[in-house]
């Protein structure tokens, strides 16, 4: 799919940026709503932002963005099912 917007040559002067560069900073921080919402995967999320997965952690982390952005009960469930894993291989050795 081919987009075209109009943004006024004024912009970018005034940014100070070079349209390849506005045009990347517009596609990661949509991405990043988008992945925000839960509408896109981290995958797809890096693929629409022109990343790859790794870059597009890394680029997350340098802006200050969670990466997994689990609810509490959410990660206390995840830990409790480790603790009880760990228990069991624990267990049958």
């Amino acid at each position: 799919m081919h987009l075209t917007i109009d943004i006024s040559d004024d912009f970018l002067i005034m940014l100070k940026e070079q349209q390849e560069e506005f045009i990347k900073t517009m596609l990661f921080h949509h991405a990043l709503m988008l992945y925000r919402k839960n509408k896109l995967s981290l995958g797809k999320a890096a693929e629409l932002a022109g990343y790859d997965r790794l870059d597009f952690i890394q680029k997350l982390q340098f802006e200050n963005e969670a990466v997994f952005d689990y609810e509490a009960n959410l990660v206390n469930e995840m830990v409790n099912n480790v603790g009880q894993t760990l228990a069991l291989l624990e267990k049958n050795q």
